[in-house]
C-alpha cells in the first residue's frame, strides 16, 4: 500500500544533519519514492539518503547568501511554502518546527504534521533568539514588526493538518496550549541499537550540543570552572567564541568532531550534562544507551527520558538552571549507582527502527481512515500516547 501512495516531505531547510534531518532521513527510508519540498537545499549538507530524493526548493534557495543567513528572511517563508504545488500527492508530511505545516494541500490529499515544536522564536523563546543581547539591532527591529504577522499566521496555519505527531509529551502539551490541537507522540529516531553498554569511564564529563544561547552551555561551563572538574564540550555555532573566553583550564571546547569521534566520547566519559531545556533531547537517550548517566535540567524533554527511580535510573535532575543547581547535581550523582544493563534496555525504546515501524503504521491507518471518509480533525481532549 506504500508504494501506491503519492507522498511529499515538507521539511523547512537542509544545511546540517540534526534531529530534524534525521527524522526526514528515517521518512525517506520508510518511503523511497517520496518527493521531498524544503525552503532551501544546501547540497551536500545532508546524508546521502536525503541527497539522493527528489528535490523541490522555494525561491529562499535564490535569494542571497541564503546558505548561511537564511533565519533571516524567516518574515518570507510563510509566502514561500505556500507556493509549493503539492496537488499531485495523496499524502503531504510536513516535518515542522518553523513553517512547513503551512503548505497548502488539495482536498483529495491527508496531511500528518510531524511537529518538533510549535515556532519557538514566536512562542517561547522569542526572548532568547530576539532579546536585546541575543540579536543585532536590525534582527530585533524586524523581529517586532513580524512577530504579531507570523503569530497569527501560525495560529490560522495550526489548522491545515489533519492530524499532528509531537516528538514528545512535553510538545505535546505546547501543541494543546498554543494550537488548541491535541496530538498523538512518537518519539523521535535515535540509533541506539548501534550503541553499547561502557561501564569504565576516564575523569571527565560531556556535553554535545549547538551552541547557541537557549542551550545554556554557559552555566555548565561556570560550574566546572567553579568545580575545578574537567568537562568536554563538543559542538559548534555562534556561541563558541564566548564560551571558548569563558573556559577554564579544565573545560576543553573541542568544536564540531564527526559521529564516530562523538559516539567515542560517549563511551569514555563519566556521565552528560544536558542543562537546556529541550523539546525532546536525544543526547541524554544516546548517554543512557552507553549506560552513562545523565545530569539534566529538570525542564522539557528531559523528564521524559532523565529518570531518578526507584524502578529506573538514569540521572540525577536539578531544578534551577544555574552553575549552584547544577554543581549539586554533579555531587550528588557520585553517589548514586546505576543499573547499567537496564538503563540500555530502556534506551532501545527509542532506536530508529522502532520510529520507522511507528511512522510508517500510523501513516498508513490514517491513510485508511481517510480514504473511507473525512477525518475527524484532533482537538483539544485527552488521547492516548503512541509509545506503550
Amino acid at each position: 500500500m506504500a508504494r501506491s501512495m503519492r507522498i511529499a516531505i515538507v521539511h523547512e531547510w537542509f544545511t546540517s544533519m540534526r534531529g530534524g534531518e534525521k527524522c526526514v532521513e528515517a521518512l525517506c527510508e520508510v518511503f523511497p519514492d517520496a518527493t521531498v519540498y524544503a525552503l532551501l537545499h544546501v547540497k551536500g549538507s545532508v546524508s546521502p539518503i536525503i541527497e539522493r530524493m527528489p528535490m523541490h526548493t522555494s525561491f529562499v534557495q535564490h535569494l542571497p547568501f541564503a546558505a548561511t543567513w537564511y533565519r533571516y528572511y524567516l518574515p518570507l517563508f510563510p509566502t514561500a511554502v505556500r507556493r509549493f504545488d503539492l496537488s499531485g500527492f495523496d499524502v503531504v508530511i510536513s516535518s515542522n518546527h518553523c513553517a512547513a505545516k503551512g503548505v497548502r494541500t488539495a482536498p483529495h490529499t491527508l496531511h500528518i504534521c510531524y511537529c518538533y515544536t510549535p515556532m519557538r522564536y514566536i512562542w517561547t523563546q522569542y526572548g532568547d533568539y530576539f532579546g536585546a543581547r541575543r540579536s543585532g539591532l536590525l534582527a530585533r527591529w524586524g523581529m517586532r514588526a513580524a512577530v504579531g504577522y507570523l503569530r497569527r499566521w501560525d495560529l490560522r496555519t495550526a489548522k491545515n493538518p489533519h492530524y499532528f505527531i509531537a516528538i514528545s509529551e512535553n510538545i505535546r502539551k505546547r501543541i494543546r496550549t498554543i494550537y488548541g490541537r491535541e496530538s498523538d507522540v512518537i518519539y523521535p529516531p535515535v540509533g541506539t541499537a548501534a550503541l553499547s553498554v561502557v561501564r569504565e569511564h576516564e575523569d571527565f564529563d560531556l556535553i554535545v550540543s549547538a551552541l547557541v544561547p537557549y542551550k545554556r552551555v554557559d552555566i555548565a561551563v561556570e560550574a566546572y570552572n567553579r568545580m575545578g572538574r574537567c568537562l568536554v564540550v563538543i559542538g559548534d555555532g555562534p556561541d563558541l567564541f564566548r564560551l571558548r573566553q569563558m573556559a577554564g583550564p579544565t573545560v576543553q571546547m573541542l568544536g564540531w568532531r564527526p559521529d564516530d569521534d562523538v559516539r567515542d566520547h560517549f563511551r569514555r566519559c563519566r556521565a552528560v550534562v544536558f542543562p537546556g531545556e529541550e523539546d525532546f533531547g536525544i543526547v541524554p537517550v544516546e548517554a543512557i544507551a552507553c549506560g552513562k548517566p545523565v545530569v539534566a535540567y529538570a525542564r522539557g524533554g528531559a523528564l521524559e527520558t532523565v529518570l531518578e527511580g526507584p524502578a529506573l535510573k538514569t540521572g540525577v535532575l536539578f531544578q534551577e538552571q544555574t552553575a549552584e543547581s547544577l554543581s549539586a547535581a554533579v555531587r550528588k550523582l557520585e553517589a548514586e549507582s546505576f543499573d547499567t544493563i537496564a538503563m540500555h534496555a530502556f534506551a532501545l525504546e527509542f532506536d530508529r527502527e522502532i520510529y520507522k515501524l511507528k511512522m510508517k503504521e500510523y501513516i498508513l491507518k490514517r491513510w485508511e481512515g481517510f480514504q473511507a471518509g473525512s477525518p475527524q480533525p484532533q482537538v483539544v481532549k485527552h488521547v492516548s500516547s503512541t509509545r506503550r
